[in-house]
């Protein structure tokens, strides 16, 4: 490696930055200033106007999207005896949440021309094991899964259906937002999602009911709200616990950046667009790499491209390290969970079981994507990558 690839700090393009400006620092400020840290009036305020973006009749702020999908499952009857359906092409917590609750995961493989749940091996799922009580499609990196027509089985099977969508956030259809589409959708705030308040999700419902145990569930099951106890002039000490809840409350603070990012959520979905159509242009010009699905309502949350390692002479993995020698800090989306160690004891199954995702996982990359990126570092990118991928082409652009 020459002096020229190899990385330095002022060199090193990170896979994700978050952008704030003084609106975030004010905000935190702000709630500083008001001696109300934990869940309260901002909290309140940014379920509102979420709510009203999304619209969706019920949105829940939680600590985590892990949070959000657990209290969801549970909401819907998710326990021991029953099973969710979901793809192995996700992050962990999409099963993990369900075996939390004492239920079990059921896979189904991704499409061939997508990372999301294959609708077909949905119902075939569906048809075999009558213990399913909820499917899990994934939009992965903010590209749609098929809602048509995981709805359509959903409804024939009487199961509901919960959207994992923390990678699409602001995804708009005709039929309306990500994670409204279902009976429940949940976003995530992690620090390198679309918005972000550091840690933090939403819970999205239709249900009255279901929304209710929810906000009753993530604050230890207690049926009166912390801040309607503390700053009442009337019993603020009385509450009662009606079932075994969590600790899963968005604080304000967190919440109080959350509502300045949701200001800027359709701006940053425009710059990430941009460096994608830039992206998407250059490296549609080779053979040898394969630029991600793009189909309506995509949130451009990641870029995930793919190497024909059929037309390399070496795989991804080195690849990849030649990208972070360079000074890339690109990542994986997903390691599937046939990969994961916990998944190969509890349910003995690998790649083979797998085929689309595996396929996926061994030649894809997430490239560095986020909404403050400039053109020269964009340049840069395509430069990087283009230069080592055509060093390893078997047949040379």
């Amino acid at each position: 490696m020459s002096d020229n690839d190899k990385p330095t700090n002022e060199r090193f393009i990170p896979f994700f930055k978050p952008s704030f400006s003084n609106a975030e620092e004010d905000a935190v400020i702000r709630v500083l200033r008001s001696g109300w840290l934990t869940t309260g009036k901002e909290a309140a305020a940014f379920e509102s106007e979420f709510s009203s973006f999304v619209g969706s009749p019920h949105c829940l702020a939680v600590n985590s999207a892990s949070s959000g999908l657990m209290l969801a499952m549970e909401a819907f009857g998710v326990g021991p005896g029953a099973k969710i359906l979901t793809t192995p092409y996700t992050f962990v917590s999409t099963a993990t949440s369900a075996r939390h609750l004492g239920a079990e995961v059921a896979y189904a493989d991704i499409e061939r021309d997508s990372y999301g749940i294959d609708p077909e091996k949905v119902e075939v799922a569906l048809r075999k094991d009558k213990t399913i009580r909820a499917i899990v499609p994934v939009h992965i990196a903010g590209n749609l899964c098929d809602m048509e027509s995981i709805r359509e089985i959903a409804r024939r099977y009487g199961v509901p259906v919960i959207e994992d969508a923390a990678h699409a956030f602001p995804s708009k259809t005709e039929n309306g937002y990500a994670g409204t589409l279902g009976d429940a959708g949940i976003f995530s705030f992690y620090a390198t999602k679309t918005i972000t308040t550091g840690e933090g999700g939403m819970v999205a419902v239709r249900d009255g009911d279901v929304a209710n145990r929810i906000r009753t569930m993530r604050s230890h099951g207690i049926d009166r709200n912390t801040f309607d106890r503390y700053t009442s002039k009337t019993a603020s000490w009385k509450y009662d616990v009606v079932d075994e809840g969590w600790k899963c409350n968005l604080p304000d603070i967190l919440a109080a950046i959350g509502r300045e990012q949701l200001k800027k959520a359709n701006s940053f979905f425009e710059l990430r667009s941009a460096v994608a159509r830039r992206y998407t242009q250059a490296f549609s010009a080779f053979d040898f790499l394969r630029c991600p699905p793009d189909g309506p309502g995509n949130a451009w949350h990641l870029y995930l491209l793919r190497f024909d390692t059929d037309r390399l002479d070496c795989g991804r993995d080195a690849i990849a390290q030649e990208l972070q020698d360079a000074g890339l800090g690109v990542s994986m989306h997903f390691i599937p969970h046939f990969e994961l160690t916990w998944c190969k004891k509890r349910y003995g199954l690998s790649s083979d079981d797998f085929p689309e995702a595996a396929k996926k996982y061994e030649t894809t990359i997430t490239l560095p994507f986020y909404p403050g990126m400039d053109g020269e570092t964009v340049e840069r990118v395509i430069e990087t990558v283009t230069r080592i991928a055509c060093k390893h082409a078997r047949i040379r652009p």
